[in-house]
C-alpha cells in the first residue's frame, strides 16, 4: 500500500534516519520535507535536511524542504544541543546542499497539499515541536477531515525525558502539541515507550557498515555520536532511534503493537507541562480516534531500515 507522506521534522540524528528510511521505500511517496526549530534552530535543522536529501540523491527529484515555524507557539525555544550537538548533526560530515529550500511557509505548504489531493490521502508524519501542524490546522479547520492520518513522534504514556513525565518534542511546544492531540482526526502517538525499545546496537551498527555504502557510512558515524550522546546524557548503552518508528508503521503496521486510548496534554503543571496524558484504564474504548505505540518487533524494524538504506 502506498502512502501520501509530508514529514515534518527537526533532524536531528533519528529524524535523518526517518528521512532515509522514507526515502529508500518505495511504498513511501514523500510530498515535502517540512522544518520546524527543535532539536536545533530552523536554519540548522533546515541545513540538514537538505544535506540529508543531497546524499540520498533525491534532491532533485521533487522532495521539496519547506521551512517552517522558527519557535514554538508560545514559549522560548529551547534547543536539545546536548544530544545532537551544535549543528543538530553532530559526528558526521555533512553533505554541502545540492538545492535550495523553497520558498513557500511549510504551513501554507502544508494546507495547499491536504486540501488539493483527495480527502484521506495525506499522512502527516510529525517528528518533531508540532508547532507547524498545529498552525496549519488552525488556519485552515477543513484539513481535519481531510488528513488521513497524523502519526508522531512524541510524549510518552509512563515517562519523560526532558523532564520525568514530559518528553522533548511535546514539552518544547505543549500547546500545539494539545491542539493536534484534540483535533478530530486519527492519531497515532509513537512516545518514548515505544521509541525506547528501538535501541541501534553494535550488532545493528555493523549490519548497516556492512552496506559499504556513502548512505551508510552516514548514518553509522550519526549512530556513532549518538549513542555517545546518550551514554552521556541519559545513561543508555545504545541510542534509541526514535523517529523512524513513525516511518516503519506506515510501511509496516505489525512492526507496532497500538492500543486505543484517549490522549491529552498537560498545560498548567508546574512540574507537569507537557506531559502526555494517555488513559489506559479498562478495556480499549470503541471509536476512539487516538491510539498510543506499545510494543515494537526490534527485528521487523531494523530490517525495513536496513533495506531502505540498501536501496538508496
Amino acid at each position: 500500500m502506498s502512502h501520501q507522506v509530508i514529514l515534518d521534522c527537526d533532524p536531528g540524528h533519528d529524524d535523518a534516519v526517518a528521512m532515509l528510511l522514507a526515502l529508500g521505500s518505495p511504498s513511501i511517496d514523500l510530498l515535502g520535507v517540512t522544518t520546524v526549530a527543535g532539536n536545533q534552530t530552523l536554519a540548522k535543522v533546515t541545513r540538514n535536511a537538505l544535506s540529508v536529501l543531497a546524499l540520498s540523491g533525491h534532491a532533485g527529484a521533487g522532495v521539496g524542504v519547506y521551512p517552517g515555524c522558527a519557535r514554538p507557539l508560545v514559549r522560548e525555544l529551547a534547543v536539545a544541543e546536548d544530544i545532537h550537538g551544535e549543528s543538530g548533526l553532530d559526528g558526521v560530515e555533512l553533505p554541502v546542499p545540492t538545492a535550495a529550500p523553497r520558498d513557500e511557509h511549510a504551513v501554507d505548504f502544508i494546507v495547499r497539499t491536504v486540501m488539493k489531493r483527495p480527502p484521506g490521502t495525506v499522512t502527516l508524519v510529525p517528528t518533531g515541536p508540532l508547532t507547524n501542524i498545529a498552525l496549519a490546522v488552525r488556519r485552515e479547520p477543513r484539513l481535519a477531515g481531510r488528513v488521513r492520518e497524523v502519526v508522531l513522534m512524541g510524549g510518552g504514556y509512563q515517562r519523560g525525558n526532558t523532564t520525568a513525565v514530559a518528553e522533548f518534542n511535546i514539552r518544547t511546544d505543549p500547546e500545539a502539541a494539545h491542539i493536534v492531540v484534540n483535533e478530530d482526526w486519527p492519531v497515532t502517538m509513537v512516545g518514548l515507550d515505544l521509541t525506547h525499545q528501538a535501541l541501534a546496537t553494535p550488532a545493528v551498527e555493523r549490519e548497516i557498515a556492512g552496506i559499504g555504502s556513502p548512505v551508510s557510512d552516514f548514518v553509522v558515524g550519526l549512530l556513532g555520536f549518538f549513542r555517545q550522546a546518550y551514554q552521556r546524557q541519559q545513561g543508555f548503552a545504545d541510542p534509541p532511534v526514535h523517529d523512524p518508528c513513525t516511518i516503519a508503521y506506515l510501511l509496516d503496521p505489525g512492526v507496532l503493537t497500538t492500543r486505543r486510548a484517549p490522549l491529552d496534554v498537560e498545560l498548567r503543571g508546574e512540574l507537569t507541562a507537557g506531559m502526555t496524558v494517555a488513559d489506559l484504564r479498562g478495556p480499549e474504548p470503541e471509536n476512539c480516534r487516538s491510539q498510543v505505540a506499545v510494543c515494537l518487533d526490534r527485528e521487523r524494524f531494523w530490517s525495513l531500515v536496513v533495506s531502505a538504506l540498501r536501496a538508496l
